[in-house]
């Protein structure tokens, strides 16, 4: 399945990159603004051994017959998507046909913090966000964008859908929301135009382009460097103008938004790792049979698991790029870093037992 998950993302890389050529102009920032098509067979490794007894596998009698739409924000095409409309697919697979869900791209519905409102009202059924969308609803979502929280993917997985994972998820259900997954986002590092990173040293004096959060700006200062907030759409001016000396996101958004083309140096430091999730709104939880509700997290499950392997092929792929177009891939010592970022997770005492239970899964 990787083997044929990787060709298809790059051919789709291609045509995406000549979509968005000329003028000059730059994708908007994305969670992994790339493109993965897949035939069935790949996406769920063996759709015929699934499909027996789907029925059977959620439980009993299905219930009536429902509708529902999903936002999404990012293109068709994109790893995120894709792993939506795999949800949608297997739902309706896991559930004899009678839970239908429609994904809308692209932020046709509505951009990630109005689905938020919209899903807490119940005027919208599913939508896909991330946890830093969610944390000025739910404030404990925040933690996942703590600096190096997560030592690994593997390890962010492993607490996610653990104890620490259902525990944000529990938090949600005050708001009228339900949690089923999480998906993967990517990890920041950082890159820049002329001086590499290769230690915390480096970083001193330097500026840095970051999101307008204040974790991430507390933690670029606590690096010794100043933080420049800008929007996502200026910063390949402004790294190629020397307005900023260097900016942070995942590979997919390094190579898909040309920053490559002028910042060469990217380091290895995966400060920040915050994933995506699901969410349902109790509204259309409700409305489901318990078979339902079981065939729906089944298939997020599952969907869950696919994207986020389709994500890593394709950072994989666009770090390939990066090098073939001669950019240089740089290691550090990551205890460094997190030493050196320590006195931001005292600005958050709130975060403690989440943290606590995310260090324990490792």
């Amino acid at each position: 399945m990787k083997k044929m998950i990787s060709v298809a993302l790059s051919c789709a890389m291609v045509m995406s990159l000549a979509a968005c050529g000329g003028g000059g102009s730059k994708p908007a920032e994305t969670t992994a603004a790339a493109a993965v098509e897949t035939t069935a067979a790949a996406a769920d490794g063996g759709a015929e051994e699934k499909t027996e007894g789907a029925g059977d596998a959620a439980g009993g009698d299905m219930g009536e017959e429902l509708h529902f739409k999903l936002a999404e924000n990012q293109p068709d095409g994109n790893p995120v998507t894709e792993g939506m409309k795999k949800f949608a697919e297997l739902a309706k697979e896991y559930t004899d046909g009678t839970v239908n869900i429609e994904v809308y791209a692209n932020a046709a519905l509505c951009d990630e913090a109005s689905s938020i409102d919209q899903v807490q009202a119940g005027t919208l059924d599913f939508s896909r966000v991330n946890t830093n969308t969610m944390a000025p609803v739910v404030d404990a979502f925040g933690v996942c964008g703590m600096p190096y929280l997560f030592s690994s993917t593997e390890a962010k997985y492993k607490a996610l859908d653990g104890e620490a994972g259902q525990k944000l998820f529990d938090m949600m259900e005050e708001y009228n929301m339900i949690g089923l997954d999480y998906y993967e986002a990517g990890s920041r590092c950082f890159y820049t135009t002329n001086k590499p990173i290769n230690s915390v040293a480096d970083l001193k004096g330097m500026k840095i382009r970051v999101q307008q959060t204040e974790v991430a700006i507390s933690m670029v200062q606590a690096l010794g460097a100043e933080a420049t907030p800008m929007d996502y759409g200026e910063v390949f001016q402004g790294l190629q103008t020397g307005i900023v000396d260097g900016a942070e996101n995942d590979f997919v958004s390094y190579y898909t938004s040309g920053h490559y083309e002028v910042a060469k140096n990217y380091t290895l430091d995966g400060h920040m790792a915050p994933p995506a999730l699901l969410i349902c709104s109790k509204a259309a939880w409700d409305k489901m049979s318990d078979a339902q509700k079981e065939g729906v997290r089944r298939a997020s499950k599952e969907a869950a698991e696919w994207q986020r392997q389709a994500m890593q092929d394709f950072q994989e792929e666009s770090r390939q790029k990066c090098e073939e177009a001669g950019c240089t891939i740089i290691d550090v010592d990551i205890k460094e870093f997190q030493d050196a970022v320590a006195s931001v997770y005292d600005e958050y005492p709130q975060y403690k037992e989440i943290v606590d239970l995310i260090r324990a899964a490792e």
